[in-house]
């Protein structure tokens, strides 16, 4: 791309990033017509809007149906103690105006699920997924893969994680990534430092500008690691990693129970006193690996839990002896405005 006039515009917003090869005036049009959705404005979320809109893309979609905690604030730098009890995506936006003007935000304050989720990838020129939610992570790869729409995103834990480019040219995340975890830690049940976070967040957001400006090599297809505790870095490309042919388990929306489903409720009386419908049964993981319980035939398997990880452990228990159709739905945590009530 031409350097553009840069040069000549020391005053221009935008000069000392025009002024790269790389990039030009023809590299910020780019940029100034891309809609790019953030899904989770937290530790991640954080640098990558603040980058993206001080690089000046276009229009960011900012998805989040947290409110801020003190808990928050050692790493998620758009956030101040009187910004507490409020609704992350619409601060960020109000913060990330401020920063430039050129932009334009759409605060949204709801979680990514996947009733939501076709809508929010179609309008999208790039999506990055900042959540805490690996069932959030699949949906979004899964949407971004239908559509050929590049998905970048970022783990975290602890002082070690990873960001990588996928969809789009690339594999999926399911490719790289087949099975979860046999755990589930998350940020707020294993502890995180901040400058990984702010060291991942910046990693996405350029991964994002390079996709945008359309740069060579591509970081669709790369995976990058950092170990703050060690200080090494490392990472693969994974351009012809084979995407999972059959048994793979999709996340639905609980409005997509149907009345012929064998609903299975996984989570407990105290996480969820009341069964999300008349018809669940309750039941452990541990009931598939001994009991074996299954459909009848004509029905489709839907496992229900918080986070998506005990119905993905029970589905593959089920798949193992009975090969109908499974669906998974990840509930999530309940907001913290009705956790405070």
């Amino acid at each position: 791309m031409a350097g553009g006039n840069a040069m000549s515009r020391p005053n221009n917003r935008y000069a000392r990033q025009e002024i790269l090869p790389e990039i030009g005036a023809e590299g910020q049009a780019l940029l100034a017509d891309a809609t790019v959705l953030i899904v989770g404005i937290g530790g991640l979320g954080c640098p990558v809007a603040q980058y993206l809109t001080a690089a000046g893309v276009g229009r960011l979609v900012l998805v989040d149906g947290d409110i801020v905690s003190l808990s928050n604030l050692h790493r998620q730098t758009l956030f101040r103690e009187n910004d507490i009890g409020r609704f992350k995506a619409k601060i960020a936006a109000e913060s990330l105006v401020g920063l430039n003007s050129d932009c334009k935000f759409l605060p949204m304050c709801e979680s990514l699920t996947p009733a939501n989720a076709g809508a929010l990838v179609e309008q999208a020129t790039l999506v990055v997924d900042c959540a805490d939610s690996f069932a959030a992570s699949y949906i979004l790869s899964d949407f971004c893969k239908a559509s050929e729409t590049p998905l970048i995103t970022a783990s975290a834990l602890g002082f070690s994680g990873y960001v990588g480019g996928f969809c789009g040219t690339a594999p999926s995340l399911r490719a790289v990534f087949p099975d979860l975890p046999d755990r589930a830690a998350t940020c707020a049940t294993a502890g995180v430092v901040g400058p990984l976070v702010g060291l991942l967040g910046a990693a996405q957001a350029q991964m994002a500008l390079s996709v945008l400006l359309k740069l060579k090599p591509s970081p669709l297809g790369q995976l990058v690691t950092h170990d703050l505790r060690t200080m090494r870095s490392g990472g693969f490309r994974f351009d012809k990693a084979p995407e999972p042919e059959t048994g793979v388990f999709g996340f639905i929306a609980d409005d997509d129970i149907q009345p012929t489903d064998w609903v299975v409720e996984l989570r407990d009386k105290n996480e969820a006193p009341d069964l999300i419908r008349s018809y669940a049964r309750r039941m452990k993981v541990s009931d598939f690996a001994s009991a074996k319980p299954a459909p009848d035939k004509a029905q489709r398997a839907v496992l229900i839990c918080r986070s998506g990880l005990r119905s993905w452990q029970a589905a593959s228990h089920l798949k193992t002896y009975w090969d109908g159709p499974i669906s998974l739905i990840a509930m999530g945590d309940a907001p913290e405005t009705e956790r405070l009530q």
